[in-house]
C-alpha cells in the first residue's frame, strides 16, 4: 500500500512541479529570490525549530549531527502549496503555487552514525506584476510588465556520528545550482514599439555546514537538549547576460533591434550563519524548544544582483519557538493516541531592505512573522507517518509604497521507515 501511495504522490508532484512556478511573491524579484525553508514539514509545523532535536525515526535537516540518532532507513518527500494575498494600498491580489518541497533519505551506519542525501529548492523566483502610469486626465500613458522565474536548487550529502554518550557532531556538503530569468517590458502610449530589459543568470557553488548536539538526562522523564549549526562562509558564482531590445507587441512579443547585449561574471558572498538551539522533553512523548539564528549581510560582488538601487542587505536573524506532543507512542488500542501534534511560532528578520519610493535613503526592513501547526498521522505501522502542516503569517507592510503579503501555506509529507540491515536469526 505504501509503495502505491509513493508512486501516485511522485507522479502528482512531477506534474505539478513541471506545470507551475514555485513562488508567487513580489519579493522574489530581489536578488536570487526567496530563500526557501530547508526544514522538514515536521520542523516547520513547530515554528522551524530543530537545531537541538534528534529523532530515531525522522530526518532533521537543520543539523547533520542529528543523523547519529537514526535507527531506521528513512525516506522523506514533501509537497507544498503556497497562497499569498498581496496588499498594496486598497488593492489586494492573490497568487498560489504548488511544488516539490524536498526529497531526502537517511541511512543509519551502525549504532551511532548516520548518512543523509537529497534534493531541495534553495531559493525561488516567481512573480508577474503590472505597473500603470496615468496622466492628470486619468488616461493610461505607460505600462510596464515585470516577470521572473527560476531559482536555485541544493543537492546535499550529510554525515553525523556520536563521539561519546550524548555528544554528536555532523557535517554536510551542498552543491547549489540554478538559473534565474527576469524581465521588464515597457510600452508607451502612441509608440509603435515597446522595449524589453532581460537578464539571465546561471548560478553554481559549493557550501559546507557543521553541527554539534548534546543530550543529557535530567531524570528518567526529562531530557535536556543543546545544539548548534554553522553554515560556513561560501561563494555562489554567477554568469550573467543582459539584453535590451525593442519589441513589437501588436501580435505577441516579437523581438526587433538589439540595443544592449552584455555578458558578465560575479560572486554572491554569503557570510557565516550561526544557529543555536535548546530544548527539553521526553523521547517519543513531548518536546519544547527554542532556536535562534543570525548572519551578517549578504554581499553581492560584480554581478547583476548588486545593480538594484532600491534594495540593500542588512543582518539576518530568526527566532523560533515550538514543540510536539504524542499522547502514547506505543498505544495498540487507540490510533489517535499515536498521533503527534505540533505547533510553533517564528519571527524572522530577512535582511532584505527595500526603498520602494526610490529616493535612495528610505530603506525599510522586510520582516516575516508566522504561526504554524500540524499533525503526524501513523501509516501502516507506528514508525511511518503522513505529516500535515499549516502555516499562516505576514511579510512586509503597507507603508512607503511597500507590499504586505499575508500567506497561508499547506504542506504534506511522507516519512517512511524501514530496516535495511537485519541480523540473521537461526533457530
Amino acid at each position: 500500500m505504501i509503495k502505491k501511495i509513493i508512486v501516485v504522490l511522485t507522479l502528482f508532484v512531477s506534474v505539478i512541479s513541471s506545470a507551475q512556478k514555485n513562488n508567487a511573491s513580489a519579493y522574489s524579484f530581489f536578488g536570487i529570490g526567496d530563500k526557501n525553508n530547508t526544514n522538514t514539514v515536521e520542523q516547520i509545523s513547530m515554528g522551524s525549530i530543530g537545531v537541538s532535536l534528534n529523532d530515531e525515526f525522522r530526518l532533521n535537516l537543520s543539523n547533520p549531527a542529528s543523523l547519529s540518532s537514526l535507527k531506521f532507513t528513512t525516506y522523506s518527500l514533501a509537497i507544498e502549496n503556497k497562497n499569498i494575498w498581496a496588499k498594496e494600498g486598497a488593492d489586494t491580489q492573490h497568487g498560489a503555487t504548488t511544488y516539490l518541497s524536498y526529497l531526502a533519505m537517511g541511512v543509519p551506519l551502525g549504532e551511532n552514525a548516520g548518512l543523509s542525501f537529497g534534493l531541495l529548492p534553495n531559493s525561488s523566483v516567481g512573480y508577474s506584476l503590472t505597473s500603470n502610469i496615468y496622466n492628470t486626465g486619468s488616461e493610461l500613458t505607460e505600462i510596464s510588465l515585470y516577470n521572473g522565474e527560476g531559482g536555485t536548487n541544493k543537492v546535499f550529502l550529510g554525515f553525523g556520528i556520536q563521539v561519546f554518550k550524548g555528544f554528536s557532531i555532523g557535517f554536510q556538503g551542498n552543491y547549489i545550482f540554478g538559473k534565474i530569468e527576469n524581465s521588464i517590458t515597457n510600452q508607451l502610449k502612441d509608440v509603435s514599439l515597446g522595449s524589453k530589459y532581460e537578464t539571465l543568470s546561471s548560478l553554481k557553488g559549493f557550501s559546507l555546514d557543521g553541527g554539534v548536539q548534546y543530550k543529557t538526562e535530567l531524570n528518567k522523564n526529562l531530557n535536556l537538549h543543546f545544539g548548534a549549526n554553522f553554515d560556513l562562509e561560501n561563494d555562489l558564482n554567477t554568469e550573467d547576460e543582459e539584453y535590451i531590445y525593442s519589441v513589437s507587441l501588436v501580435s505577441g512579443e516579437i523581438p526587433r533591434d538589439t540595443i544592449l547585449n552584455k555578458k558578465s561574471e560575479g560572486v554572491l558572498k554569503s557570510p557565516l550563519k550561526t544557529s543555536l538551539g535548546v530544548g527539553v522533553g521526553k523521547d517519543n512523548k513531548w518536546f519544547a524548544g527554542l532556536d535562534y539564528s543570525f548572519q551578517d549581510a549578504l554581499n553581492p560582488q560584480g554581478s547583476i544582483f548588486n545593480n538594484y538601487s532600491k534594495i540593500k542587505y542588512n543582518k539576518y536573524s530568526k527566532i523560533s519557538i515550538g514543540g510536539f506532543y504524542t499522547p502514547k507512542f506505543t498505544s495498540i488500542t487507540s490510533y489517535w493516541e499515536r498521533v503527534t501534534y505540533r505547533a510553533g511560532v517564528k519571527l524572522e528578520k530577512t535582511g532584505l531592505m527595500v526603498d520602494a519610493l526610490g529616493n535612495g535613503s528610505d530603506f525599510t526592513a522586510i520582516d516575516d512573522f508566522g504561526i504554524s501547526f500540524g499533525v503526524g498521522l501513523p501509516v501502516s505501522n507506528q514508525l511511518s507517518n503522513l505529516n500535515l502542516g499549516f502555516e499562516f503569517g505576514k511579510r512586509g507592510k503597507i507603508d512607503k509604497g511597500l507590499v504586505q503579503e499575508n500567506y497561508l501555506n499547506f504542506r504534506l509529507s511522507f516519512s517512511l521507515n524501514d530496516k535495511w540491515f537485519k541480523k540473521r536469526e537461526i533457530f
